[in-house]
């Protein structure tokens, strides 16, 4: 199961992976082990019975049901383990992935894992944004429940969690959240993690944004660009095909952060979400993180 097919990693890759997460997984574990006794540990190290699953084998397991979505008990099947085995494994190593937030081109040892980060490494390195919003099919809460209503996109007619998705100008993805239900509105959700108030502080980043952001733009228009008005019905020909052209360059410098969206996709858990809702964040922030070390790559 450590091969690409199923990981999406290379080996190399999933070996540095691997031993990026052991220091936190230890501690994490240790931390947990600590809470249930209550004291210090007595014994050394590494005594007692192992676990079912080895340390490796859960980033594996982990990184196969990201991948291809398949089920605990599939997986359990197949490591010769209990089903609640791979789901407490799948539940510790998730949130150590979606805590490393998104690499940086040329600059392995830098991370974003904050819009602020974001903004901060733009104005400092000159990069010009690209901000878009995308949607993943969910599972409706039932009926009764509170929030029934608020997943249901008015876009796709559906029942959907939208995240907020940023690149550089080649395509690289710098940040992923802005998590919200489907109902809400793109521009909604990024002003939610304070956008505007980092536009304020860093007047010198630049960011291009489909018609969604059209109030960004109202708002900052020396910083965020958005397509161009459609002239009226009796509009001259010639201000129709001025419009057309800027349209279509805006669009192609734009396109950029869809190739992200839709390379996030390509793992099978975001094409429709099928786990529980809260859990979806994490999810996404997981996968876009290792997509963004392939990309950094590049």
């Amino acid at each position: 199961m450590s091969k690409r097919i199923f990981t999406g990693l290379q080996p190399r890759r999933l070996g540095r992976l691997t031993a990026e997460l052991g220091d936190a997984w230890t501690a994490a574990e240790e931390a947990r082990l600590r809470e249930r006794r209550g004291h210090d540990r007595l014994r050394a190290a590494g005594a007692g019975p192992d676990h079912d699953l080895p340390f490796t084998d859960r980033v594996i397991v982990t990184l196969v049901h990201l991948r291809l979505q398949l089920p605990h008990a599939a997986l359990a099947e197949l490591y010769q383990v209990g089903r609640s085995t791979v789901t407490r494994a799948v539940g510790e190593i998730r949130p150590l992935l979606a805590a490393r937030g998104f690499a940086v081109p040329g600059e392995p040892g830098v991370r974003l894992r904050t819009l602020a980060d974001v903004f901060a490494y733009a104005a400092a390195r000159g990069v010009e944004l690209r901000i878009d919003g995308t949607e993943v099919q969910v599972r409706r809460p039932r009926a009764g429940r509170p929030g029934r209503r608020a997943f249901v996109s008015g876009k796709k007619k559906m029942n959907t969690k939208k995240a907020t998705v940023i690149t550089g100008g080649e395509g690289q993805t710098l940040w992923a959240g802005a998590f919200r239900p489907g109902r809400m509105h793109d521009q909604t959700a990024v002003r939610t993690e304070g956008i505007a108030d980092l536009f304020r502080q860093y007047p010198q980043v630049k960011t291009k944004v489909d018609a969604g952001y059209r109030g960004l733009a109202k708002e900052f228009p020396d910083q965020v660009q958005a397509p161009p008005l459609k002239p009226k019905k009796d509009a001259p020909p010639e201000e129709t095909a001025a419009w057309v052209e800027q349209r279509h360059r805006q669009s192609s410098e734009r396109i950029c952060v869809e190739h992200a969206n839709a390379e996030h996709k390509q793992w099978r858990t975001l094409q429709r979400y099928l786990g529980r809702r809260e859990h979806f964040d994490e999810t996404y922030a997981a996968i876009a993180g290792l997509v963004s070390d392939r990309a950094a790559e590049r």
